[in-house]
């Protein structure tokens, strides 16, 4: 038996039950823009989030490109992130016209290296996007300190840690602005593309409703160019049946670490660390081992599913190589030779963990 990345047939068949008369419900309502379940999901997911405003989007790369905007970043700005992260972080930089400027990471958390932040800025910095990646949150009050004291936006990343915490406040709460992907794969995922936009600010929350919706203040009044980014409602009808089960998925997650980490005690496999900083919710399970493409190759004749998050970092790829002009950021350029991502899903069961645990041990 093949065992994926993630089982989103056996998620749906639970939720099955759930979804099709929620669906159906819709379809028949005939309210498809911007419907009663976005305006609901809206308010579930801000008291989920514990913010005072959440705006649906058509996806994560719109929420980061969108809540950039709103936030006032521009032509010759610089916006200081990480190499190692999905390319849509640092595109939504490059769409507002701004310049991404990247520090490396941290070599065990993956995330953004704090230390390296102050010594990155310039008098042009406006912003810092931190990416919460694969789950584990940043090290916001640490970050929230620099950025208070140098006058900067923050806009989180939060593609990929719905439901993750730091001492019970959810990521997305604590920036300017959280962006969020509802990506079919994502722990909170719809069945297509799909985003999220969270503010406490009641400005930065209108001023994100007229991006998304064509820069219209009220029907037909333009104020500015806007976008058509708007959250569908059909997916909002699975988001909100989802958002339901989040902490459930989450803590099953966090059950399936423990599995691989039980199963692979005894060997040089280094395994997904947790700082101790938040509430890890484990969207990819990224190891690390020199003998990466021997893993892989058993794990994939075996029938077992696994991939590299990311293999080429974003100061190398092409497309940045006039911004990044040979820049080196050796930690990150090692975590890429090294990384490969394991399945995980909360529906992951105690035996196929051992059986991808043993394939792994064989290979070593």
């Amino acid at each position: 038996m093949n065992i994926p990345m993630v089982d989103l047939q056996g998620q749906y068949q639970t939720l099955k039950s759930e979804i099709e008369p929620a669906m159906m419900a819709a379809l028949e309502s005939c309210q498809y823009i911007l419907g009663p379940n976005v305006q609901a999901f809206e308010k579930e997911a801000a008291e989920y989030l514990g913010v005072k405003h959440c705006i649906g989007v058509a996806s994560g790369t719109d929420a980061l490109h969108l809540a950039l905007m709103a936030a006032g970043v521009g032509e010759g700005d610089e916006v200081i992130t990480t190499p190692f992260t999905f390319i849509a972080t640092a595109e939504a930089i490059s769409y507002v016209g701004a310049t991404p400027v990247f520090v490396d990471i941290d070599p065990k958390t993956f995330n953004m290296d704090l230390s390296q932040v102050e010594a990155a800025i310039t008098d042009k910095t406006t912003a810092v996007i931190p990416v919460h990646l694969f789950g584990q949150p940043v090290d916001m009050p640490a970050l929230l300190d620099i950025c208070n004291k140098h006058d900067l936006k923050i806009v989180e990343d939060c593609a990929q840690s719905f439901g993750a915490h730091i001492n019970g406040r959810q990521t997305g709460s604590f920036g300017n602005l959280g962006a969020f992907s509802f990506f079919p794969s994502k722990n909170l995922g719809c069945y297509g593309d799909g985003g999220l936009i969270s503010t406490n600010s009641d400005e930065l929350a209108e001023h994100v409703k007229v991006l998304r919706n064509h820069g219209m203040t009220k029907r037909y009044h333009h104020t500015e160019l806007g976008f058509n980014s708007r959250l569908d409602e059909l997916q909002a009808v699975i988001l909100r049946i989802k958002l339901k089960h989040i902490d459930e998925y989450n803590s099953n997650r966090r059950r399936v670490d423990a599995e691989y980490k039980k199963n692979m005690a005894d060997t040089d496999v280094i395994m997904p660390f947790e700082d101790g900083t938040g509430y890890h919710v484990y969207h990819q399970y990224t190891c690390l081992h020199p003998k990466r493409d021997a893993i892989m190759k058993a794990l994939q004749d075996a029938g077992i599913a696994c991939a590299i998050y990311y293999p080429i970092p974003l100061h190398q790829q092409d497309v940045y190589k006039d911004v990044c002009q040979g820049q080196s950021l050796p930690v990150t350029e090692n975590v890429t030779k090294n990384c490969f991502s394991l399945p995980v899903y909360p529906e992951l069961e105690a035996d196929k963990i051992k059986r991808i645990c043993d394939t792994i041990k064989q290979a070593l």
